[in-house]
């Protein structure tokens, strides 16, 4: 009885708080390193790259390379990663935003995306 009584505060702060429980559950799940490749007020990466092979990627810019590859490009998963943090570091007149620096992607949020990347 006293879970139930749980569930159902938690469920009225919730509802009190203007949040529907299924937007709270999905932004209550975690994004994964394509999501925030894709998603435009994060990465956004799709902006400049393109990611051949995934029909999800649409309308994909050309301002850099695509993401072909990528193991074979960045066999240290550590450069990709400091590239995706501060590409400015390696070349200062680079179009790339310093994602980590600037804080646009949080730590963990960098390490996602270079994953996802690497694995292209």
């Amino acid at each position: 009885m006293q879970n139930k009584s749980s569930i159902l505060i938690a469920l009225a702060v919730v509802l009190a708080a203007g949040v529907s429980p299924v937007v709270a559950a999905e932004k209550a799940k975690e994004l994964t390193g394509r999501d925030i490749v894709f998603e435009r007020s994060k990465g956004n990466c799709l902006a400049c790259h393109g990611i051949p092979g995934d029909p999800e990627a649409e309308s994909p810019g050309n301002a850099a390379l695509p993401f072909v590859a990528m193991k074979g490009r960045f066999p240290d998963r550590a450069k990709l990663r400091a590239q995706i943090w501060d590409a400015t570091a390696a070349n200062p007149n680079t179009l790339m935003p310093p994602f980590g620096k600037h804080q646009i992607l949080t730590e963990h949020e960098v390490d996602l995306v270079t994953d996802y990347v690497q694995g292209l």
